[in-house]
């Protein structure tokens, strides 16, 4: 019935499962032959890791949510439990698709390529000998085997660490099984490696070898248990809830929650045993009983465990042939000089860049090294959501500090993962003289913003520059994740921008934003306006259009109004990288709604926002916020408007490349099955990241001639 929207769950698509169909696409890059081979191999690794993500984070949720008894059920109607079966039913098939890929795909096409893993038995004389000396040398003095026994209880196993268990008996003749436990050192590299150059055809080939240390430990079992009896020896590999609660009672400050959760989640419960399908039933119920874990608990893989290590071995294999061309982001042609003041060149106009494709050192270091060193510069302020490890902004900004700058950095302690990094960061600049700010009680802090204040001749007040983000101030990130930025130093925006400061290292309650559209105050509700505008536009007949591009959608209320303006007859195309939880092409429901992924080299980070508006102004957007109840309603986000024509046209042109691509778009269905496009017979194929690339190139070439 025309305005109607979902009337029950079957509207929906499950979060979970929906998350793990996008791990399917990124395993699917592995699978696919057109991709380069140790390109497969990343794309595995990067699978391995996003399962280790989602074993912490969502399994771990769903069965504390069990244990509970929980009656909350999902958008689509399911109790905890029936979705934990689900997950375990998809894990399950993934797991297969694994198993194949390593076993029969990438293994042998590596070994054809002269890249072999070997265990210690496997290796040459001369190769035997160099693992020897690493093993004494190196990992001998960092060996701690744990017994189990009566004097020796099951020893505490850290997450997502690789452990050997080991089955023995004694010389007292008992006959009994005694078990121990060895950690493969994590502060070692995974592999040893041999290279050399094999003479093939009149010609030398270099080959490598790739020794897991596991099993050069485990050639050495003899040595480190003198007078036992080895019956079986297995790896194992645990994952851990990271969903932990703190039990702690009104918590002082936001850093000592923070820091009690952090022990927390170090033992929290066991929610994934990895093993190999060799393991004795004998060795599996120590595991269970050990680590107090459920037989659904154990998952059997191919060796070797701890896929996302191979990532180590795509990296030091010198073989560009069976990599991606190198890409090394170009200068924005905004920013071609290095030597122009970059706030003139800001006063001139506002500024797009877009990552990887233009490169974040010259763009958003530059902007905020500048400042530090400016002695023009009165005041910085930033957020810090995730930063490298190596990160030039800490640094810099306690340089500002000491230098008498004023300087405050919001610090978000709750970025998952990177918690104690981040508590380092914050501790580093207060020492410096910086304010530093650990957030809003109650709301994550995940707005990319940076303000400049400036004293400049001729203006008669302070001058103030701003950048907004869709990506963290990560240099490392900034090379593999697609994120825009603007810098403005428009004085609308950059009033919204100090009055955000406020709020976050303030007691301001202001709603009233200008132009920034700012979770969880005003972003919510201009969203849904804008979403009912184009409805409302339809319905009388006048142009209308709906483009987001985001990580992820799964907010009911946006959802509920994307479906009536589909009814409305709004065209709407959302670009949703990873879980979505809205169906697409339900008749008289969602019928107007296309989804499509982008899973290629870079990852998709960006959120874009799109509205036509009867086409008399259309309106843009680029922010820091998914369509999620946890930007919009849990987090400080920050949206901002792109108004200039140039830069709508590049917002344009990115959106058009995306929707037409036929090479790492996939489509999503009405009954959740996710299709690769293809091209079609004669047609050319249109790669999103390949042609943003050759699209950066050429302006750059432009703005040089």
């Amino acid at each position: 019935m025309p305005g109607t929207v979902v009337a029950n769950t079957t509207g929906f698509f499950n979060r979970d499962i929906s998350w793990l169909e996008f791990n399917r696409r990124v395993l699917h890059e592995a699978m696919d032959p057109r991709t380069p081979l140790l390109e497969r191999v990343k794309f595995l690794a990067i699978y391995a890791s996003n399962s280790d993500e989602f074993f912490m984070k969502r399994v771990g949720l769903l069965k504390r949510k069990i244990a509970q008894g929980s009656v909350e059920k999902s958008v689509d109607g399911l109790t905890a439990e029936q979705q934990y079966h689900l997950v375990r039913e998809k894990i399950a098939s993934l797991t297969v698709e694994v198993m194949t890929l390593w076993n029969k795909t990438l293994r042998p096409a590596l070994e054809a390529e002269g890249i072999y893993m070997r265990t210690y038995v496997e290796l040459t004389e001369a190769q035997r000998t160099k693992a020897d000396a690493y093993f004494r040398q190196q990992i001998r003095p960092v060996l701690t085997p744990l017994a189990v026994d009566p004097g020796h209880p099951f020893p505490f196993i850290s997450n997502q660490s690789l452990s050997i268990g080991v089955l023995m008996k004694g010389e007292n003749g008992s006959g009994e099984h005694l078990f121990a436990r060895l950690k493969v050192p994590q502060l070692l590299s995974r592999w040893l490696t041999f290279q050399e150059v094999v003479e093939r055809g009149g010609g030398g080939k270099e080959t490598y070898v790739f020794m897991p240390i596991e099993s050069l430990i485990e050639a050495r079992l003899d040595a480190l248990f003198p007078g036992m009896e080895i019956i079986e020896y297995q790896h194992f590999r645990v994952t851990r809830n990271a969903e932990v609660e703190a039990e702690i009672e009104d918590p002082e400050d936001l850093l000592e929650m923070v820091q009690e959760e952090l022990r927390a989640r170090r033992f929290g419960n066991t929610v994934r045993v990895q093993i190999a399908s060799t393991m004795s039933a004998e060795m599996r119920q120590y595991l269970m009983e050990g680590l107090e874990a459920d037989a659904d608990a154990i998952y059997e893989l191919p060796e070797p465990l701890g896929k996302s290590d191979l990532m180590a071995i795509a990296a030091a294999v010198n073989r560009r042939d069976l990599k991606v061309p190198i890409w090394k982001p170009d200068v924005a042609p905004a920013l071609a000089d290095p030597a122009a003041d970059i706030f003139a060149l800001i006063r001139a106009s506002d500024i797009l860049v877009h990552h990887p494709y233009e490169s974040f050192d010259s763009s958003v270091e530059r902007f905020i090294l500048t400042a530090v060193n400016d002695p023009k510069v009165v005041a910085i302020k930033m957020t810090l959501y995730r930063t490298s490890g190596d990160s030039p902004f800490v640094h810099a900004l306690a340089r500002a500090a000491e230098a008498g700058k004023q300087v405050a950095v919001l610090v978000e302690l709750q970025a998952r993962f990177d918690e104690e990094r981040n508590i380092q960061w914050a501790q580093t600049l207060e020492k410096a003289g910086a304010h530093v700010v650990y957030g809003v009680m109650g709301l994550k802090t995940h707005t990319k913003t940076a303000l400049v204040v400036r004293r400049e001749e001729g203006c008669g007040s302070l001058k103030c520059y701003v950048h907004v983000a869709t990506g963290n101030y990560n240099s490392k990130t900034a090379e593999l994740y697609t994120d825009l930025g603007l810098f403005t130093c428009r004085e609308d925006i950059c009033e919204d921008v100090v009055d955000l400061f406020a709020f976050l290292t303030g007691r301001s309650l202001k709603r009233d934003y200008r132009k920034l559209l700012v979770a969880p105050l005003t972003m919510r509700q201009k969203f849904l306006t804008m979403i009912d505008r184009e409805a409302r536009h339809a319905k009388a007949g006048q142009k209308s259009r709906i483009i987001a591009k985001m990580n992820a959608l799964e907010d009911l209320e946006v959802i509920h109004a994307l479906y009536k303006a589909s009814q409305a007859g709004v065209p709407i195309d959302l670009i949703v990288r990873g879980f979505c939880c809205l169906r697409p092409g339900v008749k008289g429901i969602s019928e107007n709604i296309r989804v499509t992924s982008i899973v290629g080299r870079f990852l998709e980070h960006s959120r874009i926002f799109y509205f036509l508006n009867d086409g008399g102004s259309e309106e843009f957007y680029l922010g820091s916020a998914d369509w999620m109840t946890r930007n919009l309603s849990h987090r400080v986000e920050a949206a901002v408007p792109i108004e200039e024509s140039a830069l709508q046209a590049r917002l344009k042109e990115i959106f058009e490349i995306m929707l037409t691509d036929n090479r790492h778009a996939w489509d999503l269905s009405s009954d959740g099955t996710w299709t690769q496009r293809r091209p079609r017979k004669g047609e050319p194929e249109r790669n999103t990241h390949q042609r943003l690339m050759e699209l950066t190139l050429q302006r750059s070439a432009k703005s040089k001639s």
